[in-house]
């Protein structure tokens, strides 16, 4: 059985898939799990929120699901009057309006490409293992060059190369500013552009599952790559 704990939930906070997904997640006092000290978990819908009654405040145990992805489990609090939790209307992030779709447990913003949010995630899911898989380019990487205006869209991870040497400048402010690691930064960034160099060529499975189309996932990208076969079977 997963190992679980005891804390406190301070805040409940919305996080922004690159669907759309309004996932709300609990910001807990700091507490160890299974040997990790988690701080934020999973609260998954709407809908689950108001079966496991989560207030901010409350008491709640929680586990790390298959010792990985921290979950709360339940709500020790008890009958106790406190302000519910109120799901907004709109996206948290680009203001867009936030729905419910009939059929769906989501709630979750119509802003598409326009919400910075959605933007970012898809990035993140371009470059994850399962997808293109470039080595180098992580969560925290995507943030660093989005904030940087480094990264808008996927295409602009095909350039970055180009564009570093057209301005060198750039990549050392991006480091720590210690002169001394401009060598070990160089050699980071060859080793992030070989690695967006070889993922120029995917296998057609991995490239649709990277393109985050909603509902496709890695066994129906494959399915598609077995069905179509070419990229420009898929495109046409």
């Amino acid at each position: 059985p997963a190992e679980r704990a005891v804390t406190k939930l301070n805040e409940i906070t919305l996080q922004v898939g690159r669907t759309g997904a309004l996932t709300p997640v609990a910001n807990l006092e700091p507490v160890t799990v299974g040997g990790v000290v988690v701080s934020r978990a999973t609260l998954h819908n709407e809908d689950e929120l108001d079966r496991k009654d989560i207030r901010a405040g409350d008491t709640v145990v929680i586990q790390r699901a298959g010792d990985v992805i921290p979950q709360v489990v339940r709500n020790l609090t008890g009958e106790v009057e406190r302000a519910p939790y109120v799901f907004p209307d709109t996206c948290p992030d680009c203001g867009s309006e936030a729905v419910n779709e009939e059929g769906e447990v989501d709630v979750r913003c119509t802003g598409g490409l326009i919400c910075p949010a959605q933007r970012t995630e898809r990035l993140k899911h371009f470059v994850s293992r399962g997808a293109l898989d470039i080595d180098g380019l992580g969560a925290k990487q995507i943030e660093d060059y989005w904030a940087l205006e480094l990264l808008r869209a996927p295409q602009d991870i095909f350039t970055l190369a180009q564009r570093f040497a057209d301005d060198p400048p750039d990549i050392w402010k991006y480091g720590s500013g210690d002169k001394s690691k401009i060598g070990k930064l160089k050699d980071s960034a060859k080793k992030l552009f070989d690695s967006i160099e070889a993922s120029k060529k995917p296998d057609l499975d991995r490239f649709i599952f990277a393109l985050g189309i909603r509902h496709v996932g890695e066994t129906g990208a494959r399915v598609l790559a077995r069905h179509y076969g070419s990229v420009d079977a898929f495109i046409a």
